[in-house]
């Protein structure tokens, strides 16, 4: 295994890897973590079962040297002979990363957490290889006021609720890569990844900014839920894989927050997104209180302070390159296209 070093993920240094493994790779953080690795010289193999993600988001690096994609199900246990390797590092992005696909796929989240990570843990201790768990940031109850609420009202045990079988899954995926490394000793991390968005997302999940942008390019009223006050910790794509990688290089345990230090609230990102894209649409406030789960604020000190990690795209930019990027593409990304099967590679 090659020794972990400094790292920059958008320096031209060679990477403390030589061959890498990300699940969930066709997916919205893992084709561009994919795309990051491979520029840098790294071998990379993507293993997606193309639930959530979409073999055309990987399609492009087909004609790239050292680059694989494995259409299979992290879930197999089989799986961990199917991976060869050796890898250097393993990326366990695998999962849904949708609030709309979470009350959805029960069974999926809970199987994805347990036999999942696992799986993904059985290969990087195989290989001796530096694992990173993609984590989701707690979820708190809804109701004012939603910024004085503490990190331990997250929601927790209660097999009755719509999110009980999301949170449980991201509890026990945490607690099964900490038990790991106290147990074996594996060079293992956590980084929770705290609203997303970019290029290449989704925009049929209901999330914000995706619905802003859908509704406004489409020229249907954007619509906001309750008084638009809620505030969201937007942190754009490129960002967040520098972040990824940062603490990839490392050999942190504790669980790292990687989010948007700037937190515009609903209405003002609706506003921008209209006026990015030019649209026509109407604003539009709908009826009722915004009654989804809410996510704390990502407590960011920790990716700075110790691997220099500091978001490089305010949230205004990073919304008129994804309006932009999404604009190009007719209708609506939606999660299932299966594109080409089975197992392809430079």
């Amino acid at each position: 295994m090659m020794p972990m070093a400094a790292f920059r993920p958008r320096a031209e240094v060679r990477p403390p890897w030589g061959r890498a493994l990300v699940t969930g790779g066709a997916g919205f953080l893992g084709s561009p973590l994919c795309a990051r690795l491979l520029d840098s010289g790294v071998e990379v193999d993507c293993l997606d079962n193309l639930s959530i993600g979409r073999a055309e988001k990987v399609a492009h690096l087909a004609g790239r040297h050292g680059f694989r994609f494995l259409e299979g199900d992290i879930r197999d246990p089989g799986r961990v002979d199917a991976l060869t390797g050796p890898y250097d590092l393993v990326l366990h992005l695998a999962g849904p990363g949708s609030p709309a696909a979470w009350p959805d796929r029960p069974v999926a989240n809970l199987d994805t957490g347990g036999l999942g990570t696992r799986t993904a843990l059985a290969v990087a201790a195989r290989d001796g290889a530096r694992f990173l768990l993609a984590s989701s940031p707690p979820l708190l109850p809804t109701g004012p006021p939603l910024d004085a609420l503490p990190a331990e009202h997250a929601i927790t045990a209660g097999p009755a609720g719509p999110h009980s079988a999301r949170a449980e899954a991201v509890r026990f995926c945490e607690a099964l890569v900490t038990a790991h490394v106290g147990a074996h000793g594996t060079n293992a991390g956590i980084v929770r990844l705290f609203a997303g968005y970019g290029p290449g997302m989704r925009t049929d999940d209901g999330g914000t900014p995706a619905a802003f942008i859908q509704q406004a390019l489409a020229g249907r009223p954007v619509t906001v839920a309750g008084d638009g006050s809620r505030t969201y910790p937007l942190c754009y794509v490129d960002d967040m894989v520098d972040g990824v990688l940062l603490v990839a290089a490392g050999r942190s345990v504790r669980p790292v927050d990687l989010g948007g230090d700037e937190e515009p609230t609903a209405v003002e990102i609706a506003r921008r997104v209209i006026d990015v894209s030019g649209s026509d649409s109407p604003l539009v406030f709908a009826d009722g209180t915004d009654d989804r789960p809410v996510e704390p604020r990502p407590v960011t000190g920790f990716a700075r302070e110790i691997f220099g990690w500091l978001p490089s795209v305010t949230w205004q930019d990073g919304l008129e390159r994804t309006v932009a990027s999404l604009r190009e593409r007719p209708g609506p990304v939606q999660a299932a296209a299966t594109g080409r099967a089975g197992e392809w590679w430079a």
